[in-house]
């Protein structure tokens, strides 16, 4: 008889356990970081399915997407995103940004886009390092369907000579915001202006949302490597923080930073070796990748001395050809008695 009950007790202990140690495990999973409510892959998953900016940001902040996890503010209900656009020339920026208070945003996201030729376009996705903690770039995984060949001949520094990256001119909202009739958008909802439509909801616990978060990861991959390296320069001055965002997550980040090793230039421009983007630095020729100094001037080819005539002790100096105002050295003469003979500007002088 005791057996019979003490079966089903051991069956119900051993089912605990095991609900335990999987919670425990999606536990461990998460970083602790605000960026474990933001799926980035997500993001540009919806970003391909939208036919538009603005269906974009209304995806984003559709509670059947579960894209969108984020209580920044911690006042018990999601944050609406709303969605900054910016354009200079081929590229395109679309900023996600937090509405955390009346007078504070927190940037989340942006996504780059570059249009790299007639029916090629590429884009990325960088999450905010307040947000991941060092800055987190996603993009779509190539398949032989989607992808085309990136060289540095023809779009500029990757990271290496060659290399397959995916094609998203034919998404439908890139050929809607390289359509000649395009209107910049930008969002008009704020802290107290909502659309009719949203409605908030309460934030997931990390364990239910952990399934959601990592569906949206099998078509998109996590790089370390910006392909649009223009984009990061038009994106620096519109950069929005908040520091009611930085000052409730300081202790998380920084804990995160110390145990990853925690180095900004970890992430390449390119195919400049984790260096950033200078623009400032141009080089004017082959000059080895210095800075160009127009004050250093060379008159002739004189290893970029100037010509500083000396005195010889009546020798004469034979020099050479140089592009010197129309003046001319001398020559020599043979025998003690040398002379020097030097015309400038037409005169002669014995």
């Amino acid at each position: 008889m005791q057996i019979r009950y003490f079966l089903p007790a051991l069956l119900v202990m051993l089912m605990l356990s095991v609900c335990v140690s999987a919670q425990d495990s999606s536990d461990q999973d998460s970083t602790g970081l605000p960026g474990d409510n933001f799926s980035l892959q997500g993001a540009l998953e919806m970003f391909k399915q939208s036919p538009t900016p603005e269906a974009f940001e209304k995806a984003l902040n559709s509670e059947e997407n579960k894209v969108n996890n984020l209580d920044l503010n911690g006042d018990g209900n999601i944050d609406y995103i709303r969605v900054v656009n910016k354009k200079e020339d081929n590229i395109q920026l679309f900023i996600l940004q937090a509405v955390v208070s009346e007078d504070e945003s927190q940037d989340i996201a942006v996504i780059s886009l570059e249009k790299t030729g007639e029916e090629n376009a590429v884009i990325q996705i960088e999450g905010d390092k307040d947000i991941y903690g060092e800055a987190k770039i996603a993009e779509p995984a190539p398949e032989a369907d989607n992808a085309f060949n990136y060289s540095p001949a023809t779009h500029g520094p990757s990271v290496s000579p060659s290399i397959l990256i995916v094609n998203v001119w034919f998404w439908p909202c890139v050929r809607y915001c390289y359509a000649p009739s395009y209107v910049i958008w930008t969002s008009p909802w704020g802290w107290r202006t909502h659309p009719v439509w949203w409605r908030p909801w309460r934030p997931m616990p990390w364990h239910y949302y952990r399934p959601v978060y990592y569906r949206y990861n099998t078509r998109y991959v996590v790089v370390n490597t910006r392909r649009i390296v223009p984009a990061r320069i038009m994106y620096r001055p519109m950069r929005r923080t908040s520091v009611t965002v930085i000052n409730r997550n300081r202790v998380v980040v920084n804990n995160y930073r110390s145990t990853r090793g925690y180095q900004p230039s970890r992430v390449y421009n390119g195919n400049a070796g984790g260096r950033n983007y200078q623009p400032s630095r141009v080089t004017n020729g082959n000059s080895g990748g210095r800075a160009y100094q127009p004050s250093r001037s060379t008159n002739g080819n004189y290893g970029g001395r100037s010509y500083q005539p000396s005195n010889n002790g009546g020798r004469s100096y034979q020099g050479r050809p140089s592009n010197s105002g129309g003046r001319s050295q001398g020559v020599r003469s043979g025998g003690g008695g040398r002379s020097s003979q030097r015309s400038s500007g037409g005169r002669s002088r014995n």
